[in-house]
């Protein structure tokens, strides 16, 4: 079993909400030095995300990875990443 499937199968504490953004968080799902986005720019392609849903022009899933590629392509030379 991979560990996405066991995270999800463990029992969550009384105090933590079912979803699956907190099921990740509690198990640590993926190590920080492993995102292809900062945290502020995973927010920030998030929000962008939601506008566009609100507004009612959702953004179809196959574009979401260019998105991220275009916020980590706006960073300085030295810190983008290589491949998302």
């Amino acid at each position: 079993m991979d560990r996405a499937s066991q995270v999800l199968a463990q029992s969550l504490l009384n105090n933590v909400p079912r979803t699956y953004a907190a099921r990740a968080e509690q198990g640590d799902e993926k190590a920080q030095s492993q995102q292809y986005l900062t945290p502020n720019e995973e927010k920030a392609v998030v929000r962008f995300l939601l506008l566009m849903s609100s507004l009612g022009k959702p953004v179809r899933i196959k574009f979401v990875p260019f998105l991220a590629f275009s916020v980590a392509r706006q960073r300085c030379a030295a810190n983008r990443p290589i491949k998302p």
